[in-house]
């Protein structure tokens, strides 16, 4: 069985660190690693569409911010298809007949969707194209045969109702969509990266982010700024670990050779979270070593964007090639559902069997 992977995001704007190590990262050494016999990666503006249907434009701009970043990251177009989800017709019939496996009280209790509509506002007035995200998004999944899905944990309950939808579409019709799997990251600090704000989410809207093009002052600016342990109000307090986001984001970036260039008199992450657990480590010390860290890792990034940026009818290009070999893979699959459904009532004659 080939291994096929289907990831993506919504372009809803620029991307940011959160979005990196949660799924940025990993994505790039997937595809480096040769496992896998096709990568594809989706901008889901279609998707975006649902809670920003009156203003297209805001998503089609971000469309390029989003295209920008993952080549930035080091997503390689000859290893991998970046699409455009709104470009592959197919996914919108597919979610049409799976709409027809899936109750409203099973919409309903998606906690993903539940905590979504309450982030949005939405209450009683619910876009019908938001509430059906997971179909949408299990028909993406399954479009391409992905066996292998890289996401956070938030994502974990659209996953489990893709798999719901799989299950039931092939007891009911016969084996024909291919069940995937999810995969979270390996780091456990990376399974959700805090917003600077100690928010338990990283989020555009809460303006809590470090994003991927920030420039070096403005890194430095939102780091120094950064939530920490409420109770560490002097250098000689006992400071708690557990929960600090400056710690979190020590987790997920730094590495040994950082403590070796940046700050020497101390070996590992662990020599630094025990003398601020025990007390005579203040704040500014470990967030000017942050900064170094997040500096030393953003710089490549934020220069090979800039770039990109230069070459722009380039990400094009790339854009309209990816998306062209979806909609093949995506047609293939849309061909096999409706035989599988018996609704290809022209190809053989069909209709008369």
């Amino acid at each position: 069985m080939k291994q096929i992977i289907l990831t993506g995001d919504r372009p809803t704007g620029r991307l940011h660190v959160g979005h990196y190590v949660g799924s940025l990262k990993e994505r790039v050494r997937l595809q480096n690693t040769g496992k896998f016999d096709e990568i594809y990666i989706m901008i889901a503006d279609a998707q975006a569409l649902t809670d920003n249907a009156d203003n297209p434009e805001k998503v089609r701009q971000n469309i390029l911010q989003v295209a920008l970043d993952y080549l930035a990251c080091g997503l390689d177009p000859n290893k991998v298809h970046i699409f455009i989800q709104s470009m592959v017709p197919q996914l919108t019939e597919l979610s049409f007949y799976y709409m027809n496996l899936v109750t409203v009280s099973r919409l309903q209790r998606n906690p993903t969707v539940k905590s979504e509509i309450q982030m949005r506002n939405f209450e009683t007035s619910i876009p019908v194209g938001f509430f059906t995200y997971p179909i949408s998004q299990a028909a993406d999944i399954t479009a391409f045969g992905a066996t292998t899905v890289p996401a956070g944990e938030d994502q974990m309950p659209m996953l489990e109702q893709c798999r719901e939808i799989v299950h039931k579409f092939n007891a009911v019709y016969g084996e024909t969509l291919t069940m995937p799997e999810i995969m979270l990251p390996q780091n456990a600090a990376c399974l959700r990266l805090p917003g600077i704000d100690g928010k338990a989410k990283m989020s555009k809207s809460l303006g809590n982010c470090i994003y991927l093009s920030d420039e070096p002052e403005d890194i430095k600016k939102k780091i120094m700024s950064m939530y920490t342990d409420p109770n560490h109000l002097r250098v000689q307090d006992p400071g708690k670990v557990e929960g600090n986001p400056v710690f979190i984001y020590l987790d997920a970036f730094s590495r040994p050779e950082h403590f070796a260039e940046f700050l020497p008199e101390y070996q590992n992450l662990d020599e630094l979270k025990a003398h601020y657990q025990r007390g005579g480590l203040g704040d500014v010390k470990i967030k000017k070593f942050l900064n170094a860290v997040m500096q030393a890792e953003l710089e490549p990034i934020r220069n090979r964007r800039k770039e990109w940026e230069q070459r722009l009818p380039e990400v094009v290009e790339i854009l309209k090639g990816g998306s062209a070999v979806a909609e093949k893979t995506a047609a293939a699959t849309l061909a096999n559902v409706r035989k599988a459904m018996r609704i290809d009532y022209f190809a053989d004659n069909n209709l008369l069997k």
